[in-house]
């Protein structure tokens, strides 16, 4: 009956995952049980980042060709939208689980995962026990510092929205600007701007990143003029940081060279333009349903450890676009 998805009512919560996971551990299966487990939620903070619905787009993608359906599951970073989400995860309709980002709890989708296949795409340096399809964010700090540097920039800043443990890409973005930086010595130096972004505003301002850029640039303009290169957390927020910089009177990269990351497609029209680092999102998106999928059909079982995990690295790489240049001379 469980298998069914008939009166489940009749059923504890604790019967119904004993069930399923007895079906996986043995790799048992109906036609009906693989009916009512086609179903993958996706776990994502929003949708209207550029980002976001690239690597959603990447996992729909290979959802079909999966013969899998998708949900999408908005949690505006609030950890009781991630805890609800986890709660939607145990309906027997839905096979597997794929966060889209670095869960905020990690102990409570380790709890989930022992009973339905979770998979997170995140950071590489984060280690939160799971399946994840990683990216080397630290990496691509290096990468863009190098660059400025290598440009002859000394006085460089970094615009970011919240940044906390909860939000590791960023720290890890961040500590590669930081680390490149100080191994190069020689008078070089980098601030940084931040911006707490509420649940609440995260929710009901659709362009809060481009917002939070254009205001961290003219807030870095007056209180360190010294900066000739501004790196924003993403490309959304380096959007905002180039509008900033022009309202106040200056030009790019003239004035200020901006550098991104994850060069979402945007970045590359005229009139933007905009360096960045490329993450290889839709790839990504593929890998994370492809892996998930794998676990779904029991696959990862028979040839692993209990207690391991899987992970698959993209590299990043960085995209020399006309928004970066020479540091101004004057």
């Amino acid at each position: 009956m469980i298998l069914a998805g008939k009166s489940l009512s009749r059923f504890s919560d604790e019967t119904i995952d004993a069930v399923y996971t007895a079906c996986r551990e043995l790799g048992y299966q109906t036609k009906t049980a693989k009916r009512n487990r086609s179903i993958v939620l996706i776990v994502c903070p929003s949708v209207i980042n550029p980002y976001f619905a690239t690597i959603i787009q990447g996992m729909e993608m290979e959802a079909r060709e999966q013969n899998l359906e998708t949900v999408i599951f908005t949690t505006y970073w609030d950890q009781e939208k991630e805890r609800s989400a986890c709660e939607l995860a145990k309906d027997p309709m839905v096979g597997g689980v794929i966060f889209a980002m670095i869960p905020q709890q990690p102990e409570l989708v380790r709890e989930l995962n022992e009973t339905v296949p979770v998979v997170a795409v995140g950071d590489k340096q984060n280690d939160v026990g799971l399946d994840t399809v990683d990216v080397n964010n630290f990496n691509a700090g290096v990468l863009v510092a190098r660059h400025l540097l290598e440009l002859g920039h000394r006085k460089i800043a970094y615009l970011s929205t919240s940044l906390n443990s909860e939000h590791s890409a960023r720290v890890r973005r961040y500590d590669g600007l930081k680390a490149e930086i100080a191994r190069f010595d020689h008078g070089a130096s980098l601030s940084l701007f931040t911006a707490e972004v509420p649940t609440l505003t995260e929710l009901h301002t659709v362009d809060i990143e481009h917002r939070t850029g254009r205001s961290l640039a003219r807030q870095c303009i007056e209180q360190n003029p010294e900066v000739t290169a501004m790196v924003a957390i993403n490309d959304m927020v380096a959007y905002g940081v180039i509008d900033g910089i022009k309202e106040s009177g200056f030009s790019i990269p003239s004035h200020y060279s901006v550098c991104g990351f994850d060069n979402i497609p945007p970045s590359s029209f005229s009139g933007v333009d905009l360096t960045s680092v490329e993450h290889y999102i839709v790839q990504g998106g593929k890998s994370a349903l492809r892996l998930l999928s794998d676990k779904m059909e029991g696959k990862q079982s028979r040839v692993l450890e209990s207690g391991a995990v899987v992970r698959v690295e993209y590299q990043t790489r960085l995209i020399i676009r006309s928004s970066s240049a020479a540091p101004r001379t004057e």
